[in-house]
């Protein structure tokens, strides 16, 4: 007689919830050199280029409607109207037309009404925005990070809300002349307009002007990469860019998005993912609930205080996020049935999900609804705008889903996986005023290179999609000579170590063997990480993918020093190097007492 594990495991798995998302219906090229090129044959819908007048007619219809909220200093959600966000920016855009110089508006700001007015203000008024982590204002020291984008962007005007925060790095720095807009502007010795002031500027007619003069091909932003490997990159975005990239993320999953009604979102919108969120949601008429939380100690309290008041039928996260939010899931049933009343999809981006932190959310969702949750992926860059790639059909295996409408995908051979490239009216022509570092990024095609490696989860049928399979530059070599493929291994460490540990980073180039740093969850026993780890490695072919030695971080990754992103991710380099110390103890001849040792 079957025992009930037998029975559960022969079950059928629980229904999706319905998402009514784009049909599959691909276009496969293959090549005689191994080179695969995939296309939608749906068509990409038209849209329309000119966002700021796209936005003055959502505005006109919808009034008084919330569009933003934000928790005040009391606790309680404040509102923004369609109709007074508008009539702000309107003001700004006239300000901006009388009183400052032709060039771009540099945003020190975070996700408050501000930032959403200086950012489609500086469109309307013909200026590029060029959104900035106030991280890179609030560090101190010598402001590097800042000093070089003001030096590449040469601003016409500085927003910097919080005139605290800002003031070290605005006195410090040479702006080159840039007109300062900040909201106390007693607090600086730099002659500065008050924010309130333009806010009182009397619109008139030439805002509308300007606005219907704006071309498909203007530069509508100035976007900055990472910087996980050095100094960021400023990619110009032009409204084409914009227009595209949010008619495609829309035909492919908007319907399950519901981008008209309610969101709920952190990520910062200095990213082009959080940019997308902001944009997308006011274009549509949906009300955008700001989350000032974020998948971080002490800030992670927020988002889940958050969630368990404000349902949503579309919640979007990175990675690190879903492994916290799957934690408080399961131990917290208020929060369980508020998160999944109304949810319909899930969206993972800036990096790979874990397998096992997917299949744990699965799990939650099934327990408190009878239905699995479709999640899909986001999988674009800085340079794409935001997601060219989606899981736009019903699967539980993780991935970076298929190209949507509009955009060409290209599968370069390496080895046994594939570099992904893209072509498409979403993908930028390059970088601002670095010729060299633009001609790399793309190929003899036009294909933008991004570095990233991939695999088909059935080789034999694309329509199943691609799994992510790791970046090129996170791939190292041991002192042998011997590759680590950091991308497919870290996934299969976090996978091994669930829920023991929330994040990891491999160690090191050109030593004898492989290590690892690992930031555990509170409490969790280093016994059994170390018995996980020896049982992760019986299951390796190679050295290169056994842990030798591994170490329990005590510490949080480090905002101020660039080892996590405003996003959640992890820059491996930057805490490898920041963390030398902790390296070292890795590899000492003799360990430790603090260092697990596996043989």
């Amino acid at each position: 007689m079957a025992d009930a594990a037998d029975i559960a495991e022969a079950a059928p798995p629980a229904p999706f919830r319905e998402a009514h998302l784009l049909p599959v219906d691909l276009d496969v090229e293959r090549r005689a050199d191994g080179v695969i090129l995939i296309t939608s044959r749906v068509p990409l819908r038209p849209y329309d280029a000119n966002i700021p007048a796209a936005f003055a007619r959502r505005a006109a219809a919808s009034g008084d409607k919330p569009a933003l909220a934000r928790r005040g200093a009391d606790g309680e959600w404040a509102f923004t109207s369609f109709a007074q966000l508008k009539q702000d920016m309107d003001a700004a855009t006239q300000w901006l037309m009388d009183e400052a110089p032709a060039g771009p508006v540099l945003i020190l700001a975070g996700n408050t009404p501000a930032f959403a007015v200086m950012s489609f203000a500086a469109q309307a008024a013909g200026r590029a925005a060029c959104p900035v982590s106030t991280t890179y204002a609030a560090l101190g020291g010598d402001y590097g990070r800042l000093a070089h984008v003001i030096a590449k962007v040469k601003p016409a005007v500085v927003f910097a809300e919080d005139t605290a925060m800002a003031a070290g790095a605005l006195e410090a720095l040479d702006l080159g002349g840039a007109r300062i807009i900040t909201t106390d502007p007693s607090r600086l010795s730099k002659p500065a307009v008050a924010y309130a002031d333009l806010l009182a500027t009397v619109p008139t007619p030439a805002v509308a002007t300007s606005i219907a003069g704006l071309k498909a091909q203007d530069r509508a932003a100035l976007m900055l990469t990472s910087g996980s490997t050095g100094l960021p990159k400023v990619v110009p975005i032009t409204f084409d860019n914009l227009a595209a990239n949010s008619a495609q993320c829309q035909q492919t999953i908007g319907e399950a998005a519901g981008w008209h009604e309610v969101m709920l979102d952190w990520l910062p919108w200095h990213h082009a993912a959080g940019a997308f969120v902001l944009r997308t949601t006011l274009l549509e008429g949906g009300t955008l609930y700001i989350d000032d939380g974020k998948p971080a100690p002490g800030l992670f309290e927020t988002s889940i205080r958050n969630l368990r008041e404000i349902s949503v039928s579309y919640f979007n996260n990175v990675p690190l996020g879903y492994a916290m939010l799957v934690e408080a899931l399961e131990k917290d049933p208020v929060l369980r049935a508020t998160f999944f009343k109304k949810m319909r999809l899930m969206l993972y981006g800036g990096a790979g999900l874990s397998q096992t932190v997917h299949d744990r959310l699965q799990a939650c969702a099934v327990a408190e609804t009878g239905h699995r949750i479709m999640m899909t992926s986001g999988y674009g860059m800085t340079e794409t705008v935001s997601a060219f790639m989606v899981i736009h059909f019903e699967t539980d295996k993780v991935g970076i889903g298929l190209p949507a409408p509009g955009t060409t995908l290209k599968l370069a051979p390496v080895g046994e996986r594939y570099e992904v490239r893209a072509r498409g009216p979403n993908v930028t022509e390059g970088y601002l005023d670095e010729p060299e570092k633009t001609a790399d990024a793309f190929d003899e095609e036009g294909f933008y290179r991004t570095g990233d490696l991939a695999v088909f989860h059935d080789p034999a049928d694309p329509t199943q999609g691609l799994a992510f399979a790791g970046r090129a530059a996170e791939e190292f070599k041991l002192s042998s000579g011997t590759w680590v493929y950091g991308g497919s291994l870290r996934d299969g460490l976090l996978k091994a170590l669930s829920p023991l540990v929330m994040d990891l980073v491999l160690c090191d180039d050109g030593r004898p063997y492989l290590g690892v740093m690992l930031w555990p969850v509170v409490g969790a026993d280093p016994a059994e990480v170390a018995r996980r780890l020896a049982a992760f490695n019986l299951d390796q072919r190679g050295g290169a993918a056994r842990v030798k030695r591994a170490l329990l971080l005590a510490e949080p990754p480090s905002a101020n020093a660039h080892e996590i992103s405003d996003k959640g991710t992890i820059n491996r380099r930057a805490v490898i190097d920041r963390r030398a110390d902790q390296v070292e103890r890795l590899f000492a001849e003799t360990h430790d007492a603090g260092v697990l040792a596996l043989g």
